[in-house]
């Protein structure tokens, strides 16, 4: 049964069901630390050809939003560690940088987070009090209650493992006994305000530094074997216990019966490392990244907690040149500056594309001259990750009180096939968005549609446009 002819859905149950809040799972970090790095625009221009509908940045370059205006693709912007001691002083500075820096760009860019600092608590560079995190980020949430953007912008910000006292067994781990007061009131903001606890997770770091003690397999996401905790749970894979690590460390200052979401802010491994860093290959980076993505698809949780749903930011797009550090640092990218894949790795997606057949990948030479129209044509498609109950619900309404003629999606018309709910709900979507005009929020359908320059058309099924 075509899913179009499930029209029969309640308005009551659809508005519900539209209420649900839609996460993506799979996000990636945007740094800019390199001087032959693609412009902004053509970056969100193609990225809405690929499963990424989430991108983290690590300041609120204008460029940059600007860029991803009306792309549908969320974006979580940052104040640089600089810039938290300012904030912290009171909402008026709090304000200021809100009002200069992020409010000209609302809404038509999508900015779903301010994550305040980078490792704030670990950045050696800093001698400020740790509580001038906490009052920052109380400053910023102040500014969004007060304009009422509370429920749509969250603040929160990223965590290294060092933040730990130590992180195995999972079961038992603390955050650093002189952290404790910090990540308490941390952790009362992020309960009360709804935000996730952020978490920069890296196996290659841990088995670069010991690989006499920990499997190459078991680093990459992929030992089958397993490795235990003292409490029973058993570990497939580094990245896992460390989550659960981070889990038992919240539960350790009594906040286990309150729901507090754990977002891999970010993780990644390079393709290229210094003398005698074995670890650092384009094959091991492709391994680990390829298995990220698809754990992030997955939505499955850990061994401590099978139920949640771990959202991942892998890091990273772009090899960066001007990054300090070692060689490593500069090369955890899927993409070289020029565009070209530093390995292979599918990004694609169908439906959000020129071809309409999930084929497309990542690459910034090819896409603009056949992929990218300029100009007044665009579309509107859904998201690669859209959550189904909210899609089935999105095709219902467009086909029924939305007055979208939906015929070619049934008896064999010519967008019957493929016979999925995302073709057929992107195919409504548009229909809908190019009928009651092309502006943003026709394409919004509660966080699940996406605006894109490619005309998805395919085959015989022609998406309209106005």
């Amino acid at each position: 049964m075509p899913p179009t002819t499930s029209l029969l859905l309640s308005v009551p149950i659809l508005l519900l069901l539209l209420l649900i809040d839609n996460v993506s799972s799979v996000g990636i970090n945007y740094g800019t630390l390199g001087n032959n790095l693609p412009s902004p625009k053509k970056v969100a221009q193609l990225l809405q050809s690929t499963l990424i509908d989430k991108v983290k940045i690590y300041d609120t370059n204008p460029n940059i939003l600007e860029a991803f205006s009306n792309t549908g693709i969320d974006l979580i912007v940052a104040v640089e560690n600089e810039n938290v001691a300012n904030i912290s002083r009171d909402s008026a500075a709090a304000d200021r940088w809100f009002t200069t820096r992020v409010s000209p760009f609302l809404p038509a860019t999508s900015i779903v987070g301010i994550v305040v600092g980078n490792e704030f608590l670990g950045d050696s560079g800093s001698d400020l009090e740790p509580n001038t995190l906490i009052q920052a980020m109380q400053n910023i949430h102040s500014v969004l209650v007060q304009r009422d953007l509370d429920h749509k912008i969250k603040i929160t910000t990223p965590h290294s493992m060092a933040v730990l006292a130590s992180s195995f067994p999972p079961s038992s781990s603390t955050f650093a006994m002189n952290l404790i007061p910090i990540m308490t009131s941390i952790l009362e903001f992020l309960t009360g305000t709804g935000s996730p606890f952020m978490i920069n997770a890296y196996p290659y770091f841990a088995y670069r530094d010991n690989p006499s003690i920990i499997d190459l397999e078991y680093a990459l996401l992929g030992n089958d074997t397993g490795v235990r905790d003292p409490k029973g749970y058993v570990y497939s894979n580094m990245l896992d216990a460390q989550i659960d690590a981070v889990r038992s460390a919240i539960n350790a200052l009594g906040f286990g019966n309150q729901t507090v979401e754990i977002v891999i802010s970010e993780s990644g491994w390079p393709s290229k490392g210094g003398s005698g860093d074995t670890a650092a290959t384009p094959g091991n980076a492709k391994t680990y990244n390829t298995r990220l993505i698809e754990r992030g698809e997955s939505n499955r949780g850990t061994p401590m907690r099978p139920k949640d749903k771990i959202e991942v930011f892998v890091f990273s797009l772009f090899n960066e040149n001007q990054k300090k550090g070692d060689i490593s640092e500069r090369n955890f990218g899927i993409f070289n500056g020029d565009g070209s894949k530093v390995y292979e790795i599918d990004l694609s997606c169908k439906f959000c594309s020129s071809d309409g057949g999930g084929n497309n990948q990542l690459g910034f030479g090819e896409k603009l001259s056949s992929g990218v129209s300029r100009g007044p044509s665009v579309w509107c498609v859904a998201k690669p990750h859209a959550d189904e109950k909210l899609l089935q619900a999105v095709l219902d309404f467009c086909c029924g009180p939305g007055g979208v003629d939906c015929k070619e999606l049934v008896n064999r018309g010519a967008c019957f096939d493929p016979n999925k709910l995302h073709a057929h709900a992107s195919y409504a979507m548009n229909a809908y968005y190019q009928m009651h005009g092309r502006n943003y929020w026709n394409c919004d359908f509660k966080g699940t549609g996406l605006v894109t320059f490619g005309d998805p058309s395919y085959g015989t099924c022609r998406y309209p446009q106005q």
